[in-house]
């Protein structure tokens, strides 16, 4: 084992840490190891007063983690259903995330009891039932980001980009004031994309660190709430606080490329979800409807069972033309408006309006994701799991086609 003191961080590594080229498919099944955590029958939840502290997705979308006051879960989507759980004998996670269906997993400590600290980050290896490294730092772990090559901790105005392989520091990035925790990062092989805030409010910078490339974009000019990345990181979704607008931008010259109204009163967003096709945007708020976007950047010729990318194709450009074969004049165009009553009405009367929508009960703090056949799934921190169908020709109102009560809690937020 080893100790790296690094300014406010400090790293430990286990020996016979694993390479992450040696991640693979876990069922997530009981090791017949003893470990400080312990396996109860998932069925029983009679009398469970576990407190739901975090809800995350993996990587695809196929299944989340749930952090509580006990431990932790893990759900699967479709079909969806309780795959495994972990309850600590004191205390719980306010922070876990997955690195695809594998065997490890980032843990925080969370709760008012918890005997984990909010300032550690503990890469736990489930498989082998044991810590295999460890970050300390001097402030409270905010986010953790994973990518089969990268660990991102994310502090409230500093991110850190370890090695996955040996766990060394690559990057240290200043960020404005980030209670949220907002940080995202590009899933394909063949791009490496993190999105994070900027030195300035309202504003989003980029790594492109395979291209050693820094963008930043102003995105709004209120605090941002929320943003998210498609898979391969070339296109990314940005709200504010104010809640009303979402901006697309292309990431490799900061162009914007289509904005979309949620609504005309203020609103908290609490998520943003692209569509495997870059066909679809979806955003949920505190307004209690999830809306769904029809988006005009076309991935030309992309096959959604296999998620290819326009990766070769933009890497080559580096103008706001790059997008140009990607994008569709006509498709998620706002039917009932007219060019010319642009700059004579006010702005929001010529904005492009959601295609589809549905309604969960207001102030239900949730993440979404698109799931298959034009559905859009829900995982709300007051312990539902909800499943909608939307008519990808007329839109309107969405259909629900499954809900689950997945944990009883009250769903208080972190």
């Amino acid at each position: 084992m080893y100790v790296v003191n690094q300014m406010s961080s400090t790293v430990s590594t286990s020996k016979g840490f694993v390479p992450s080229s040696r991640f693979g498919a876990y069922d997530f099944t009981n090791p017949e190891t003893s470990d400080p955590f312990t396996l109860p029958d998932p069925q029983n939840s009679e009398g469970d007063d576990s407190e739901l502290l975090s809800l995350a997705w993996n990587q695809d979308y196929t299944c989340f983690a749930a952090g509580t006051s006990r431990g932790f879960r893990i759900y699967n989507c479709d079909p969806f259903k309780e795959t495994f759980r972990r309850d600590l004998k004191n205390g719980g996670f306010g922070i876990v995330e997955m690195l695809f269906r594998c065997n490890i997993l980032a843990l925080v400590g969370g709760g008012t009891e918890s005997q984990y600290s909010p300032n550690k980050v503990m890469i736990w290896d489930d498989h082998q039932s044991r810590c295999i490294g460890e970050f300390s730092f001097r402030s409270e772990v905010r986010a953790v980001k994973l990518r089969r090559d990268l660990i991102v901790v994310v502090l409230e105005h500093k991110i850190y980009v370890y090695n996955f392989l040996d766990l060394k520091l690559l990057h240290q990035i200043e960020t404005v004031a980030n209670p949220r925790g907002l940080c995202c990062l590009s899933h394909h092989l063949n791009t490496s994309v993190l999105a994070c805030p900027g030195r300035r409010k309202g504003q989003v910078r980029l790594e492109h660190f395979g291209l050693h490339v820094t963008k930043y974009i102003n995105a709004h000019d209120s605090r941002l709430a929320c943003f998210s990345l498609t898979m391969d990181g070339l296109i990314l979704a940005t709200a504010s606080t104010k809640g009303t607008l979402i901006r697309v931008f292309n990431t490799m010259d900061g162009t914007c490329l289509q904005e979309v109204r949620r609504g005309t009163e203020k609103a908290e967003i609490y998520g943003i979800a692209f569509s495997p096709n870059v066909q679809w945007l979806a955003a949920s708020s505190d307004r209690g409807t999830v809306h769904i976007f029809c988006l005009r950047v076309r991935v030309a010729g992309e096959d959604v069972s296999t998620h290819s990318s326009p990766t070769a194709t933009l890497l080559h450009q580096n103008s706001s033309s790059a997008l140009e074969p990607f994008l569709s004049q006509t498709a998620g165009a706002n039917p009932s408006l007219s060019v010319p009553l642009k700059g004579v009405l006010p702005k929001y009367f010529s904005s492009e309006w959601s295609f589809a929508r549905f309604h969960l009960p207001e102030n239900t703090r949730c993440i979404i994701a698109f799931g298959s056949n034009n559905t859009i799934i829900v995982a709300g921190l007051d312990g539902s799991f909800y499943r909608y169908h939307f008519d990808p020709n007329n839109g309107g109102e969405m259909s629900q086609v499954e809900y689950v009560r997945f944990l009883k809690t009250d769903g208080r937020p972190r």
